[in-house]
């Protein structure tokens, strides 16, 4: 419990402190922003900026902090370290230098920030790229909390259809009209579901497994031949959303729509992140608890967890909600954790619908022009849903894919973030080391994965190769650009 008191403190310390610092190499100002010069009462509308944090902490949480926090602690207490640097130094400063850069823009989407900064071909292929990503994100984000309601009761197709008839009229509809009213609500749930449970760890005090006792693969060591997968580069793409996201460069811009001062980006991006982070570190000290605590191993004190280490994320939820928090408190976690993915869904549809409007520069204010554009991305995302359905791990299968394209889409957004800020002659350095960090995380899994190219030991030289090709790509860039 000590690693998670530390990284509790690290998270609130790096906000305060390096949330400050990057908002100052950044330089907001007074200068009217998008929500007010571009008002169109559909996607521009100035909205109070605690619905604002509200809102983006919604869109980009997702099941990300929670189920990628549970199955990343199977690597044990080292995914502490990832949740705490990548969050504070890379996720958090990508959020924040994305949404502040899309509202110096006009709040331009991803796809165009990215044309604008690294290329008109680097921008065709990321609007196909980001695109498909968002009908991904949509898609799984109706099956899973699907399957979470089928829990608390009715038909598992019941639900599908109901939140999949949600997200196509919260997709359509002006943002304020249902976003920014149940939002709020749905919020709350996740953050009382994430306290509730950091109140009985520190009632409880277990035994848990810490840093300095136990700086290794434990799922490694555990199930060997379950968890394989070695810490690098594995753990950097199973715990994503709780550190750093490419999919939060696509929500970002929806709130740079309302934000009517500047000023705001800092509680609003970096602390939206800095309290996601929040979440997986409270979910994977659950989890190091349920999997290695003392009494060991934690699920044996849980009636009804018979799989042990192969206890599935979603089953995790499900299992300590209801243990620790009763009924009552258990239904109010339950619909914090159907709100995140339900709530990222719709968002990521809408999101889909903007970058494809920007694209063909379409006025969505006539209802006629929205359904042009979403009816053939709904069309896609029921096509993958009902093949993800059919076949057994067909969510398995989407989500894997899913997990390495949403970070690989971070890696473009940094480089994105790190050509501005040389340009500008600001602090590169902010995005330039986790760009290059990303760029080795995401190549080195391409290789060495056997859910990619499974090159095994011989696919991180690979890796290393990209790295040091981004390096030199870089340096003759800015070798040309600044000389």
């Amino acid at each position: 419990m000590i690693s998670f008191v530390v990284s509790l403190m690290a998270l609130i310390l790096g906000y305060l402190l390096y949330g400050r610092f990057v908002e100052r190499v950044f330089g907001p100002d007074n200068r009217v922003t998008p929500a007010v010069s571009k008002a169109d009462g559909m996607d521009y509308i100035v909205l109070p900026s605690w619905k604002i944090f509200m809102i983006q902490f919604l869109n980009i949480a997702g099941t990300g902090p929670i189920f990628g926090a549970i199955m990343g602690a199977k690597f044990g207490p080292v995914a502490y370290l990832w949740i705490v640097f990548g969050c504070i130094f890379a996720g958090a400063t990508h959020d924040y230098l994305s949404g502040m850069l899309s509202m110096r823009n006009g709040g331009a989407g991803l796809p165009e920030l990215i044309g604008k900064y690294l290329g008109k071909a680097t921008k065709s292929v990321m609007l196909v790229v980001t695109v498909l990503l968002l009908i991904m994100v949509g898609t799984v984000f109706v099956y899973s909390p699907a399957e979470i309601l089928h829990s608390i009761g009715g038909d598992t197709m019941m639900w599908v259809v109901i939140i999949f008839c949600y997200y196509i009229i919260a997709t359509m509809l002006p943002i304020d009209k249902i976003i920014g009213k149940i939002y709020p609500l749905f919020a709350f749930s996740l953050l009382f579901m994430a306290g509730a449970l950091m109140v009985w760890l520190i009632l409880h005090w277990p035994t848990l497994p810490e840093l300095w006792t136990n700086f290794y693969n434990m799922g490694a060591a555990t199930e060997p031949d379950k968890w394989t997968d070695a810490i690098f580069p594995a753990l950097f793409i199973t715990v994503a959303c709780g550190a750093i996201s490419g999919f939060h460069a696509t929500q970002s811009p929806l709130m740079a729509r309302c934000v009517k001062s500047e000023k705001m980006g800092r509680p609003i991006f970096y602390g939206a992140m800095i309290t996601e982070g929040i979440v997986a570190l409270i979910w994977a000290t659950v989890s190091s608890w349920f999997f290695y605590g003392n009494p060991a191993p934690g699920y044996e004190l849980i009636q009804g967890a018979t799989a042990g280490f192969h206890t599935s994320a979603p089953a995790v939820v499900n299992l300590v909600c209801n243990d620790w928090l009763g009924v009552a408190g258990a239904i109010l976690a339950m619909l914090g954790v159907v709100a995140a993915p339900i709530t990222s869904g719709d968002t990521a549809f809408r999101s889909g619908r903007l970058i494809v409007a920007d694209w063909l520069k379409m006025n969505q204010r006539p209802i006629v022009k929205r359904l042009m554009i979403c009816i053939p991305m709904f069309a896609c995302s029921i096509a993958m849903l009902i093949w993800q359905i059919e076949n057994p791990d067909g969510f398995n299968t989407i989500w894997q894919y899913f997990g390495w394209s949403n970070q690989a889409l971070s890696v473009f957004t940094l480089w994105t973030l790190t050509v501005y800020l040389t340009r500008e002659k600001k602090c590169f350095w902010l995005t330039l080391i986790p760009a290059l960090f990303m760029t080795t995380v995401c190549s080195t899994w391409f290789f060495v994965s056997k859910q990619a190219l499974g090159l095994g030991d011989s696919g991180y030289w690979y890796g290393l190769i990209c790295l040091l090709a981004a390096i030199i790509w870089f340096s003759v860039w800015y070798k040309k650009n600044n000389s």
